[in-house]
């Protein structure tokens, strides 16, 4: 009896549905659920049986055989309606039954409620008692929360004078770095800046001593031209020389004997051209000496410049009478027929042309 008064008190009183209402619903259920399938079962055994058989065309054995089985299938379906029906109804009596059995053990007595009021009695004090550990609890809580909170202050109160002094430390070796670092910088600008003035220094060196060299090697080539020019001059000198005491025809006393007779021919006829210009002129001093003429008409002018043109030929024929001698002279010594401006050899036809000739073509042409 107290064993099913406990599980009376532990079994929730509230959500369990009356008496009537479960044996309704348990009456009820499962005919909503099959009266239909056992109705239309038995209509349509009914009908079956009811309705007769039309008249049919004499059929196959196997179309009777198909029929045969069709019959069976439907019989044995309106046997299976009535199991289930039966099975649901004994099914719902057995619920109804259970239902009565826990209805009627949850109903508590007058010991269980005495009983349930010592255990609520005992529960409320077991609760009083928890409150006031959960609060003893707290209290204990609150103050380790707040020694730790203390400690934690501390802690970072020595955590961030750490931090200082480290970030002190840090600073002045940072600080030491940076002084260093410009010292090694301007250290490498120094240096750099010694390197480039000596590499400056160096490359003047190397230039002014390039340039020396260059000057040097110029002189050294100008004096190469030079003694080029020198051996030139001298070779041009010396066949300057040798050309002016050559004899072009020296070794031809015929063609040399010719131009002497010729240059003597020449020499006679020039001498008596001399004699008949002066002898001229002369004549026209007399004649002007003689005769008076009107200085009106101007025949006296012409006179004197006729007479002065005869004696002008006349020099120029003495003129040519001394180159004539020359040219006798060097045909003595054999240097007649060298040009006097390239001392080349003037040509033959030239010389037997012209009576005397002391140059050649191209030095004639160039004068």
């Amino acid at each position: 009896m107290p064993l099913n008064a406990k599980n009376a008190v532990k079994a929730p009183v509230k959500k369990t549905p009356p008496k009537a209402v479960v044996k309704k619903a348990a009456a009820k259920a499962p005919i909503k659920k099959s009266a239909p399938k056992v109705v239309v079962a038995t209509k349509a055994s009914k009908t079956a049986a009811k309705k007769p058989a039309p008249a049919k065309p004499v059929a196959t054995r196997a179309a009777v055989k198909k029929a045969a089985v069709k019959k069976a299938a439907v019989k044995k379906s309106a046997v299976k309606a009535v199991a289930t029906k039966a099975s649901a109804t004994k099914a719902s009596a057995k619920k109804a039954s259970v239902i009565k059995t826990v209805t009627k053990a949850t109903t508590p007595t007058a010991a269980q409620k005495v009983i349930a009021a010592q255990k609520a009695a005992a529960a409320k004090a077991k609760a009083i008692e928890a409150a006031k550990a959960l609060k003893d609890r707290e209290a204990k809580a609150k103050a380790a929360a707040k020694a730790k909170a203390a400690a934690d202050k501390a802690k970072a109160a020595a955590a961030a004078k750490a931090r200082k002094e480290r970030e002190a430390k840090a600073k002045a070796a940072a600080k030491e770095r940076e002084i260093q670092h410009k010292a090694r910088e301007r250290a490498a600008a120094e240096a750099k800046k010694q390197r480039e003035i000596d590499a400056k220094r160096k490359a003047v060196e190397a230039e002014k001593l390039r340039k020396q060299r260059e000057i040097e090697r110029r002189n050294l080539e100008e004096l190469k031209r030079q003694e080029r020019r020198d051996a030139e001059e001298r070779r041009r000198v010396e066949a300057l020389e040798r050309k002016m005491h050559s004899k072009p025809y020296g070794s031809d006393l015929v063609f040399l004997e010719e131009l002497r007779t010729l240059l003597i021919e020449s020499r006679a006829a020039t001498i008596n051209q001399i004699g008949i210009s002066e002898s001229e002129a002369n004549e026209m001093l007399v004649d002007r000496e003689r005769l008076e003429y009107d200085d009106e008409d101007g025949s006296s002018v012409a006179s004197d410049i006729q007479r002065d043109q005869l004696k002008d030929y006349a020099a120029a024929l003495r003129l040519k009478v001394d180159e004539i001698e020359v040219a006798l002279a060097r045909i003595d010594d054999g240097s007649y027929g060298r040009c006097d401006e390239c001392y080349e050899a003037i040509s033959k036809p030239r010389l037997l042309a012209q009576l005397p000739v002391f140059t050649c073509v191209s030095c004639r042409a160039s004068v």
